[in-house]
């Protein structure tokens, strides 16, 4: 294991008020899921792959619970830098856990590389374009927008249009193919259940006031 016992699950170091994160992630990690079966429909994908890719974009994020106390209930003002550092351990601790519970390869290294950029600037192993596993590039596009569109603790979702928008000026960290053909399903009648989904999300106010921070994730 790559982890110590200090980063094992401890839930009486989280405060309630981490109740609100908890589920938060849960809404993100099913509206990704939604949006990668489709998105892998999309790209002609069969239908084992697409429930594959709707359980990877459930559990993309499941590394995050073990960094609980690290991020959970802790001052809203304390520096986003300290706390990033321990963000983006999160996809190597999710294939962990997942690796324990026997999730196939394509979950794997789906959610080991979901954080990877097209360009190479992602983590946590800096690799670029089609060295990046398939699964992880449609988890990459699904897990941005999601972020965008929904409200998140430190900031208010966008509009569809100008989540797109910001999406395509970093166009670089997206494979252009999976990119486009996740624009296919937003302008989709599909998407039309995926979007009910957002709006239920966005009326539970998740946003507190705490920041004013552009972060995808």
């Amino acid at each position: 294991m790559l982890l110590n016992d200090n980063l094992q699950l401890d839930w009486s170091e989280i405060e309630a008020t981490a109740i609100d994160d908890l589920l938060e992630a849960i809404d993100h990690g099913i509206l990704v899921s939604n949006l990668a079966a489709s998105l892998s429909r999309k790209l002609g994908m069969d239908q084992d792959y697409c429930d594959m890719m709707a359980l990877a974009g459930m559990v993309h994020d499941i590394g995050k619970l073990k960094l609980g106390k690290y991020l959970y209930g802790r001052d809203k003002n304390a520096l986003i830098v300290e706390e990033m550092k321990y963000v983006r351990m999160h996809p190597i601790i999710g294939q962990e856990i997942l690796k324990e519970q026997d999730f196939s390869d394509i979950i794997l290294e789906s959610v080991y590389h979901h954080h990877e950029n097209y360009d190479g600037s992602g983590y946590p192993r800096n690799i670029k374009g089609e060295n990046i596993p398939y699964g992880a590039r449609i988890l990459r596009v699904c897990d941005v927008f999601a972020a965008l569109v929904s409200d998140r603790n430190y900031r208010r979702a966008y509009d569809l249009d100008t989540a797109i928008s910001l999406m395509i000026e970093e166009v670089k960290n997206f494979d252009m193919k999976v990119f486009l053909a996740l624009l296919q399903v937003i302008y989709s009648e599909e998407f039309s259940e995926i979007e009910r989904f957002i709006h239920t999300i966005n009326r539970k106010r998740y946003y507190q006031g705490n920041h004013d921070t552009l972060l995808y994730c």
